[in-house]
């Protein structure tokens, strides 16, 4: 571990408290993931930062490690039938620590996604509401109080029983099941049942039931036509598959013996069954295309019974308040909070009821407002929310719940934040220190850094070249450890410099002009954007950049050229119901789309949703080693064809454990735990295949391999270089070339999906969107990843990204700043033309954080 330098009076003042064990935790021989036997000791009750580059290790210490054995102590002391209850993480491979108080993680992963999960649930303001609902509201003369119960669309007692709480209904319509109505059914004019066989099956059912399969779907009754789709009957009659109608009726007639006995099934129950029922994403996709969804008419979305929605407060049932956002929501309180006698004079009771729990709510909507999320409202469901905004909610909560004695660790807390706002975050977390806690943080952001009482500096690299402690101690003793990139963007020194962009701004070869653009809080805005530059879209966190950018642009440029936008495959009743939430834009572009012929758009989606899917198999290099181990002598030997290879294939995979590599193993008091195949040892494949060697590696070896040093295995290799240098370009080295797509990062995620474009040859006059690419990154791989964007700018192509990072910003082309608040108060373009330019705006929050961060620039 590396010293700090003693001849500063603050570092020996720090470090003597931490040789102090009671207020200290000490770590002693971590070894999860790349630490390499790591002691470290750590001051309690105070702002610790684990910094250093991506992949460095810094989280396998903090979460890996620190929270890991924290969580597992405790679990020690829970009976086991709770503990089956808890998600469970695995215990830490360390010598032993000591000195740890208990510990909550906050991380940005978001669980299961759940349409029934919403701010105010996360939050609890949503039990306060309805308490104030219930015990303060104002009743429709004669109608009994109802409990708190009644007024939440997740319990019997309050859901609305035609949607069940959702607020919206699944619809299909003749024209979604019926898009060809001039085809007959027989040559499939009911799309939306099931091809194959039981397509077929279900027209001899209805052969048997007297329709005439041969006629135009558009020749037949209306209640005909409306039986067959919607009809919640499902008869069983004789089949005769080869007999035309008439024969077919004959034969029920005559009582003739069928080939099999059939169940019929409208198109719509088969519809709404196959997309509630169904395990396999294809079919969900492929039934949910025939799916509507509508607002209930019932609740009209409201998700309540009509007896909830006839209590209001303030004129307003539970409904209309909970569409409100946070500062709407509190100005409407603070009446009742202030003026309880007049708010309710009839009752003085109720009035004094409505000031408490007004209060309470006020309490806590005013530790979100700090944190700027102002603009949410408590009806916004979680999975629309980013892992950013879904933190800092737990974090308030936190704040509210007053423990003491407590670890925090917090993943990036800065993500997704402008820097007006990460000042808000410091104070929170400061707060939590004052109540007597311990703040641990995983972060790459400066100011967050420089705040710190104590930084744990990982790496120095990533991967295995990686995962030793660089320093640790104040953050002014950082300054003298040359080893330390941190240290080289914390004070400026040369390895900063070089991120400068070399040589002058580029100017524009046309623009891209928008007209009226309607989304969110955007109204009717006029915006141009430069073509052949990198701009940069900044703005608080509420702003309207992502309406803008990832929304509105690519909704009109896709529209422009021809291109329908295919949205995400709905694998969940959630994930539909999100998608079909999705507002239309409004507007038009004007000018300059003649300058672009492709768009690609690289999002923080995940590049799968089950560990089949990985870095190797996204990007397209798995295809050209499965090549190469199928041209081994062995392999042609054996007529081994790429194929056998794949750990998707049934041939070639283990059939123990069906190429996932390890099994659930069910254990009667505790969660069912994931543990390596007994059979392949984690290796996916079947003894045969792992008989087949290239260079002496087994195709399993070759997925365990990291990016870095599969770049020196495969030197020879041209196709393979191709994808492994556009991985290495974008600092993603260390990950495993078999990393399962389930534990990778939103930015791990979008950078994989960047060096994927990057590999394939660039045509020009294509325009790359990016959402906050740096999130996740450490400064020094922010350079990195400029310097591959302004690679696809020199190609001829045009890079626009919703940022808040001002290292990014400052070294843009074009700045366009949206606000200046968030939610209403923003939506407007405040400033724009080049950083230098935008630095000076009067009107706007990002001006001063840019212009300190050229003036920094300038400096060195």
């Amino acid at each position: 571990m590396a010293t700090t330098p003693k001849n500063s009076h603050e570092v020996s003042n720090a470090q003597s408290a931490l040789l102090n064990p009671e207020h200290s935790i000490q770590v002693r021989g971590a070894r999860v993931h790349n630490l390499k036997d790591v002691d470290v000791n750590l001051p309690r009750n105070s702002l610790v930062v684990f910094t250093g580059i991506s992949g460095s290790g810094k989280s396998s210490l903090a979460f890996g490690t620190l929270f890991a054995e924290s969580q597992h102590r405790y679990l020690d002391s829970v009976s086991p039938y709770a503990r089956r209850l808890i998600d469970q993480v695995d215990e830490p491979d360390v010598d032993s620590i000591e000195g740890l108080p208990p510990a909550v993680a906050l991380q940005q992963q978001r669980g299961a996604p759940s349409v029934r999960s919403s701010v105010g649930s996360v939050t609890t303001i949503s039990n306060a509401l309805r308490m104030l609902y219930s015990r303060a509201g104002e009743y429709p003369k004669g109608q009994s109080i109802l409990y708190a119960d009644a007024f939440s669309p997740n319990t019997p007692q309050g859901a609305c029983p035609e949607c069940h709480g959702i607020g919206r209904v699944f619809n299909v319509t003749e024209e979604l099941l019926v898009p060809d109505p001039t085809k007959s059914i027989k040559e499939r004019a009911i799309a939306a049942w099931p091809p194959a066989w039981q397509g077929k099956n279900l027209s001899r059912i209805l052969t048997s039931l007297g329709y005439d399969i041969n006629k135009p779907w558009n020749t037949l009754p209306k209640k005909a036509r409306d039986w067959i789709l919607f009809t919640d009957d499902t008869p069983t009659v004789p089949v005769f598959p080869e007999y035309t109608l008439e024969q077919t009726q004959a034969a029920i007639k005559n009582e003739e013996s069928p080939s099999y006995m059939g169940t019929f099934i409208s198109a719509k129950r088969f519809v709404l069954q196959s997309f509630a029922s169904t395990q396999s994403p294809r079919t969900k996709k492929r039934v949910s295309q025939y799916m509507q969804i509508s607002q209930c008419p019932q609740c009209e979305g409201k998700k309540l019974k009509k007896e909830s929605l006839s209590v209001k407060v303030a004129g307003r049932d539970i409904g209309e308040i909970s569409q409100l956002t946070l500062n709407e929501l509190a100005d409407k309180l603070r009446f009742a909070a202030s003026n309880p006698a007049k708010s309710n004079a009839a009752n003085p009771e109720k009035a004094i009821v409505a000031k408490r729990i007004a209060d309470d709510i006020l309490k806590r909507v005013e530790a979100l407002t700090k944190l700027g999320l102002g603009y949410l409202s408590l009806e916004r469901t979680t999975p629309s929310l980013s892992p950013g905004e879904l933190q800092r909610l737990r974090l308030a909560t936190q704040i509210r719940s007053k423990l003491f004695g407590v670890v925090y660790v917090l993943d990036e807390p800065s993500a997704g934040l402008h820097p007006a706002d990460t000042q808000a975050l410091l104070a929170a977390l400061d707060e939590l220190i004052a109540a007597g806690n311990s703040v641990f943080v995983v972060e790459h952001d400066v100011s967050v850094i420089r705040h710190a009482d104590w930084v744990v500096d990982v790496g120095p690299n990533a991967g295995s070249r990686g995962g030793n402690i660089v320093y640790s101690g104040p953050v002014e003793g950082l300054k003298q450890i040359s080893s330390s990139h941190t240290s080289q963007y914390l004070f400026k020194n040369n390895e900063s410099q070089q991120a400068q962009l070399q040589g002058k701004q580029r100017p524009a070869k046309a623009w891209l002009t928008l007209k009226n653009v309607e989304r969110n809080n955007l109204q009717k805005l006029n915006v141009e954007f430069p073509l052949g530059v990198i701009t940069s879209v900044t703005g608080v966190s509420g702003s309207g950049k992502s309406s803008l950018v990832s929304q509105a642009l690519v909704e009109l440029v896709y529209d422009a050229l021809g291109q329908k936008l295919q949205p995400q495959i709905p694998t969940d009743e959630a994930e539909l119901l999100e998608q079909e939430l999705d507002i239309t834009t409004g507007g038009q572009i004007t000018g300059g789309i003649e300058h672009i012929k492709r768009l690609i758009t690289v999002d923080q989606k995940a590049i799968g949703r089950t560990p089949r899917s990985n870095l190797a198999t996204y990007t397209g290099l798995f295809d050209h080693v499965r090549k190469l181990f199928a041209n081994t002598k062995e392999a042609k030997a054996r007529k081994y064809d790429a194929g056998r290879f794949s750990f998707n294939v049934k041939k070639g995979r283990c059939e123990n454990c069906e190429g996932v590599g390890f099994v659930s193993v069910e254990l009667l008091f505790l969660p069912s735990v994931y543990s390596p195949c007994p059979v392949c040892n984690a290796k996916r494949y079947n003894q045969k295949t792992l008989e087949i060697t290239y260079k002496d590696k087994t195709i399993a070896d070759v997925l365990n391999l990291t990016v870095e040093s599969a770049h020196t295995f495969f030197a020879d290799e041209p196709a393979i270089l191709r994808a492994l240098n556009a991985l290495l370009q974008v600092g993603l080295g260390y990950l495993r070339l078999g990393q399962p797509a389930t534990e990778l990062s939103g930015g791990e995620a979008q950078r994989i999906k960047l060096a994927t474009e990057l590999q394939r040859t660039q045509r020009g006059d294509t325009l790359y969107i990016l959402d906050e690419p740096t999130t996740g990154l450490h400064p020094k791989d922010v350079a990195m990843l400029m310097t591959q964007l302004n690679g696809l700018v020199d190609a001829g192509n045009t890079v626009i990204m919703v940022e808040h990072d001002m290292q990014v910003a400052s070294n843009s082309d074009w700045v366009i700043d949206i606000g200046p608040g968030a939610g209403d108060e923003g939506g407007v373009i405040v400033a724009q033309g080049k950083p230098e330019s935008v630095a000076k705006s009067p009107k706007s929050k990002t001006a001063p954080f840019l212009k300190a961060q050229l003036n920094d620039a300038r400096a060195n």
